[in-house]
């Protein structure tokens, strides 16, 4: 898993394929990045095979306001929040099946 404030990009540790999670995609780029370029997720054990999680923030009229990954090490089970980032435009509903 790449992440950064920008989004994140995730890969199938069974076939390798990749995806990009939400609008990541449409911000993966050296100019949305700033001083923030995307690096793996890592555990505190070394590990950086995850099982992976996303969550949205909905807005009163249902619209995605906030999207964040989480992690779980599959070595040691550790959990945390390893990217979230806001979301500033509408409409949003594609993003709910773009994980």
């Amino acid at each position: 898993m790449l992440v950064n404030a920008s989004g994140a990009e995730r890969e199938c540790s069974g076939c390798s394929s990749r995806a990009f999670i939400a609008d990541s995609e449409e911000y993966w780029n050296e100019e949305s990045w700033e001083d923030d370029d995307p690096g793996a997720a890592g555990c505190p054990c070394g590990s950086e095979e995850f099982e992976a999680a996303v969550a949205f923030t909905l807005g009163g009229d249902g619209s995605v306001r906030w999207a964040a990954v989480g992690l779980r090490c599959n070595k040691d089970g550790f959990c945390g929040t390893y990217a979230d980032w806001k979301i500033d435009y509408s409409p949003t509903e594609h993003l709910l099946t773009m994980v």
